[in-house]
């Protein structure tokens, strides 16, 4: 109980002082400079939205079922999650989504291959605008078929109509304006995201305090790795990689433009952006909590993976022992519909992205029409093949772009000597995403190699690239000083 309530106190800490630093002293906001809301307004993009609905769909897009299902498999590795989750969200991802949401804002919105382009060369937007297509395409499919095959369990009307059903919403809610559907429905699902966690943490707190559940505590005993196959999951960097959301994930500065482009403010960007990510901790440490206790511990945990458990069946299992009638609806809520709503939204963040790569205003219908259809086409094509070899790779794919997001704001504080910042979360990323290709698993996109090989790679990648960081940084305050 001590271990958990003094995550959730440095969560919430967090917020309020890093994140007070972040906003006022790394990026120092502007709240007289106008937003692309006032400066761009079409009343389909660019959309003025209250600054609580702008954090609540903030919180959906990059939350969805990512703090519930990796916190589980994050559980899975011991008590050391707690330590990324509280590490990872304050310092890390708090961070990460508060730059890539603001440094859109003072792009006029734009998608983050223009951002990244802008501060690491032409090579960066053209090789991210490929990525992430293919990732949101990827992560958009896969985000139909789960939901088909559940609804289709629930009501056998048939697969193949519930993926029309399905692809129907996700078309509407990609072409019509942002506050018709999306700004309506999502903070109603994100209330119910919310409220599903905080239920089950009380029921958790409960029977804790009442003595029918002893809660697993972070000690010197339990700084190990605890997985059922330690040797092949190794902690580090795996760990890194399967507990992203909750942490660091590279995918929220791809739906950060979404809302770059409603938020009213400069000043309330620390609401919506970092305080979005800090929510996200917060359902993760409790989720990840729960989890090792429901089952008596990590080991238990593993032993029910090993069992056929998923992370879906646990929910499911939680939700109903704890909550009755009212878990199972929102068990099956969270396993059916945040999927959707966060595959609607990768469908927008890909029509918005190629508007964005070739220079095209997407006010008109027509226009949005002529992005959306290739786009879906394309989805189509995607959702008739296996692309489970394909979804191995979404979750190292996630922490590069989360590496790159990183770079880009180091570059972007690179005058001064608080580039470190964001450079030192960005080194550690780097190393992980190397190291993480070496020695992951076959079946998670890695070669598998001895951790030695990782280990050496991955550092000697990540040190090149902040030597050469530096290199520039040094290089580039010479020439300032020279030309004054």
């Amino acid at each position: 109980m001590v271990t958990f309530f003094c995550c959730i106190i440095f969560l919430i800490a967090g917020y309020f002082v890093y994140g007070k630093f972040v906003e006022n002293k790394l990026f120092k906001t502007d709240p007289n400079r106008p937003t692309p809301c006032k400066t761009l307004g079409d009343g389909v993009d660019y959309k003025e939205m209250k600054t609580w609905k702008v954090f609540v769909i903030q919180f959906l897009n990059i939350a969805g079922l990512g703090p519930i299902f990796g916190a589980i498999l994050g559980a899975a590795y011991g008590p050391m999650s707690y330590l990324w989750i509280c590490l990872g969200c304050v310092f890390f991802g708090a961070t990460h989504d508060y730059f890539s949401g603001m440094m859109s804002i003072r792009a006029n919105g734009r998608s983050m291959p223009v951002i990244m382009g802008a501060y690491l060369g032409g090579w960066a937007r053209k090789f991210m605008n490929v990525f992430l297509v293919l990732m949101l395409v990827l992560v958009g499919c896969s985000f139909v078929s789960g939901p088909a095959d559940l609804l289709n369990q629930m009501a056998p009307i048939g697969r193949l109509i519930w993926v029309v059903l399905i692809f129907g919403y996700y078309i509407i809610a990609t072409i019509l304006p942002i506050d018709k559907i999306i700004g309506r429905i999502y903070p109603f699902m994100g209330a119910l995201l919310l409220f599903m966690a905080f239920s089950i943490g009380g029921v958790m707190i409960f029977k804790s305090l009442t003595g029918q559940m002893d809660l697993y505590e972070l000690s010197f005993d339990s700084f190990r790795n605890f997985h059922s196959n330690p040797d092949k999951f190794v902690l580090i960097p795996m760990l890194f990689v399967v507990l992203s959301c909750g942490a660091i994930s590279g995918f929220h500065s791809t739906q950060s433009p979404l809302m770059a482009r409603c938020i009213n403010n400069e000043k309330n960007g620390r609401k919506v952006f970092y305080g979005s990510m800090i929510t996200e901790g917060i359902v993760a440490m409790i989720w990840a909590t729960v989890a090792m206790n429901y089952f008596g511990g990590p080991e238990g945990l593993n032993e029910a993976a090993a069992a056929g458990m998923t992370p879906a069946i646990i929910v499911n299992a939680i939700c109903n022992e704890w909550l009755g009638k009212v878990g199972a609806i929102l068990a099956i809520i969270g396993v059916v519909c945040c999927p959707i709503t966060t595959g609607d939204t990768c469908f927008r963040s890909t029509r918005l992205l190629l508007g964005d790569a070739l220079n095209i205003d997407q006010k008109s219908i027509k226009n949005r029409i002529l992005f959306a259809t290739p786009v879906f086409a394309f989805a189509v094509v995607v959702s008739t093949v296996n692309f489970t070899t394909l979804w191995n790779y979404v979750g190292i794919a996630n922490q590069v772009i989360a590496m790159f997001m990183l770079w880009t704001g180091a570059k972007y504080l690179s005058k001064s000597y608080k580039r470190f910042y964001l450079s030192v979360p960005a080194t550690f990323i780097t190393f992980i995403c190397f190291s993480f290709f070496l020695l992951a698993p076959h079946s998670m996109g890695g070669f598998e190699l001895q951790p030695m090989y990782g280990y050496i790679v991955g550092s000697v990648v990540a040190l090149a690239a902040a030597v050469s960081f530096e290199a520039y940084c040094i290089k580039r305050k010479r020439m300032t000083l020279k030309a004054r």
